[in-house]
């Protein structure tokens, strides 16, 4: 199991249900719990991290096996990825972000996508994240940019 501490948050693997508790109140506030499950969730190989304060659980990030038809290589997909409210603006993004991208590159995943709400955009740039394409719209979701962060490895 992953774990990392950093000032007072402490960031560890989770199950795909324990997201849930921050995926429903960010991204799908307003929604029946059920529409926090996403395809893939449940793989063996979907990792599921969630960032702690004081017990508490703030923030959450899911890398997915998933491959887009406009990428070669070993993909994964970013979902769901969400801080309370009452949290963001204080790194905590950054190091889901961050500790997403290191297990990935430790099991040779060479191309991270993702759709990117609007709102999300400029904080996926800070991270090295590019975008590809117009924006677009996810039906009862909102406009969103579809972004790939590119990882090369050294022989």
């Amino acid at each position: 199991m992953y774990q990392k501490k950093n000032r007072k948050a402490i960031l560890k693997n989770i199950s795909s249900v324990e997201t849930y508790e921050v995926r429903h109140p960010v991204l799908r506030q307003g929604k029946t719990i059920e529409t926090c499950y996403f395809e893939g969730d449940l793989l063996p190989e979907s990792l599921h991290l969630g960032l702690y304060l004081e017990n508490r659980l703030v923030g959450v990030a899911s890398f997915l096996k998933n491959k887009h038809k406009l990428f070669l290589g070993n993909q994964s997909q970013l979902r769901g990825m969400a801080v309370l409210p009452e949290f963001q603006k204080n790194g905590f993004g950054e190091m889901l972000f961050t500790a997403g991208e290191k297990q990935l590159k430790e099991n040779k995943t060479n191309i991270l996508w993702f759709n990117a709400r609007e709102i999300a955009k400029n904080f996926y740039l800070k991270q090295n994240c590019t975008v590809i394409g117009e924006p677009y719209e996810i039906k009862g979701v909102g406009m969103h940019f579809l972004m790939i962060k590119e990882f090369s490895y050294s022989l």
